[in-house]
């Protein structure tokens, strides 16, 4: 597959599954002036089952297309390092909605964290303006790669080598601030240097995004979750240990049958986002098999718990560790249940400069029982 096929296949797609938003239209037309290829770097990694694996552009093109290419909700790593992906190219869906969400008009400041290619501030710049965008990248080399990339394509974007944690405070106030890596806590930072009535759009607990407005005051920002996605954490974030880690060779501290169906843990975006919420260190895993839905959970320390389907439709819970996760997991989801359920969209987040707190609904009436970690 050629270039031209390969973008127009991912535009079409993109039309029939509705993802390209009509109330802004520019950003397809930014897309088409300034395609994903433009940014891709010459070598891509691809997950062969063991590990990851080049891909180089001059070596098998058409690989290297395919990757680019993929399809509306699949990211080309950019970077390994030391065998774990650390930069990549966004898939296109989510970089489409995240600058929907941004709300960007012409002759807008807007202050980028994590320029990695350089395509979304490409994208940004288009609608910016020349010199309107600033873009932060800790790693020296993406910067490098992205300023020529920006360069090549025509566009007026700075890149600085910087911690995008502390923002840019030197160009401040910004009209849009937008993180391209995800956090678990927004940093204070980001909100005091967006002007009154600005907005910031950061992924967050590598689940989903948000887009917060800043107070007239300036003392808090609060906003909508924007949509599902799964995005790289900050640079310097310790990697998630894993389930058979934790569990080791412990035996269970306790056993029960279980009668409630979780078929819920493998199909619903809704109850995993709030389970997500209420119990922001939990990790939960969940997959069929021919006996029923079988989960693991553990809270990256030292407890776990297993849901095990056997024959005849039976479902035993297993827990280790301190705490007791599958009690911990069903009373989040039955509180979920008595709140109505609300969706992914019902959810917002308020950032203080001291706290910060997911809410339902509404974000003075709530319920805003689940704060997140600091």
């Amino acid at each position: 597959m050629d270039l031209v096929e390969a973008r127009s296949r991912l535009a079409a797609e993109m039309e029939r599954r509705g993802d390209w938003p009509e109330r802004a239209p520019w950003i397809r037309a930014a897309v088409e002036a300034a395609p994903r290829d433009a940014f891709a770097p010459d070598r891509l990694w691809r997950w062969d089952g063991d590990g990851y694996a080049p891909v180089d552009r001059v070596v098998d093109e058409g690989a290297w297309v395919s990757l680019v290419y993929a399809g509306p909700d699949d990211a080309a790593v950019t970077q390994v390092v030391d065998g774990v992906p650390t930069s990549s190219l966004s898939c296109q869906a989510v970089v489409v909605d995240m600058l929907d969400s941004l709300l960007l008009e012409p002759g807008h400041r807007v202050l980028e964290l994590g320029a990695g290619t350089g395509w979304n501030a490409a994208l940004a710049a288009r609608r910016a303006g020349p010199g309107n965008v600033v873009s932060v990248e800790i790693d020296p080399d993406l910067a490098e790669g992205a300023r020529k990339a920006l360069a090549a394509a025509g566009l007026d974007v700075s890149v600085a080598v910087g911690d995008g944690a502390a923002g840019r405070p030197s160009e401040q106030p910004w009209d849009r601030v937008i993180s391209t890596y995800a956090v678990e806590r927004v940093p204070w930072a980001w909100i005091a240097q967006a002007r009154p009535g600005g907005r910031v759009v950061t992924p967050w607990g590598r689940l989903g995004h948000v887009a917060l407005t800043v107070a007239d005051d300036g003392r808090s920002a609060s906003g909508w979750v924007q949509g599902l996605a799964t995005f790289m954490p900050a640079r310097g974030t310790p990697a998630e240990r894993r389930f058979a880690e934790i569990r080791g060779d412990t035996a269970a501290g306790e056993e029960r049958g279980v009668v409630r169906g979780l078929a819920p843990l493998c199909d619903d975006a809704h109850l995993l986002f709030a389970l997500r919420v209420a119990l922001p260190e939990v990790r939960v895993r969940a997959a069929r098999d021919a006996d029923g839905v079988n989960a693991w959970i553990h809270d990256g320390d030292s407890s776990w718990a297993v849901y095990s389907a056997s024959a005849g439709h039976r479902t035993t819970l297993y827990q280790g560790g301190t705490r007791r996760l599958g009690d911990e997991l069903e009373t989040a989801w039955d509180r979920w249940i008595a709140a109505g359920g609300p969706g992914l969209y019902d959810h917002g987040m308020t950032v203080t400069p001291d706290t910060q707190y997911v809410w339902a609904h509404h974000p003075d009436t709530g319920p805003w029982w689940w704060p997140t970690t600091a």
